[in-house]
């Protein structure tokens, strides 16, 4: 049997992550793994084509990263207090790269992730992250949709 001792489960507050925690469960239950959760926050400079001054964006970047980490700092303790190994991490940049990074740096083993079913126009705009991390991750990764869950 593959020994799988990381898993990797990013996180969009947005979604209902919550779900698709049975599944997380079960895996790293199964084989005493310990758990990454990440958050990624988008870079705010990917949209330095648009007029806006610098220092105001920097700002607010800064502000929306100490956000997301005390939302983070209660998500472990609320939603992950049953896992034994949890490592609970907010990063900034692509969602999709920041994701492959932290898979290759932590050497992970596995990683579990929600798709959001965009479809047509809206999938067009906002594209994949799932799909490009299916795409170029260095391990397998269950794509779990949190409405199935």
């Amino acid at each position: 049997m593959k020994k799988i001792a990381k898993i990797l489960f990013p996180i969009d507050f947005a979604e209902n992550f919550e779900a698709m925690l049975p599944w997380v469960s079960t895996f790293v239950n199964q084989f005493d793994a310990t758990l990454y959760v990440l958050f990624v926050a988008q870079d705010l400079a990917d949209l330095s084509s648009f007029h806006v001054p610098h220092g105001n964006l920097k700002q607010f970047q800064e502000e929306v990263l100490n956000a997301a980490q005390k939302k983070m700092s209660a998500t472990a303790k609320e939603s992950f207090k049953g896992f034994k190994k949890v490592e609970a991490r907010v990063a900034q940049g692509s969602p999709a790269e920041k994701i492959i990074e932290t898979a290759k740096q932590e050497g992970v083993d596995l990683i579990i992730m929600g798709t959001h079913g965009r479809k047509g126009l809206e999938r067009a705009i906002f594209g994949s992250v799932c799909d490009k991390v299916v795409r170029t991750a260095p391990c397998p990764v269950l794509t779990i949709n949190p409405a199935l869950s």
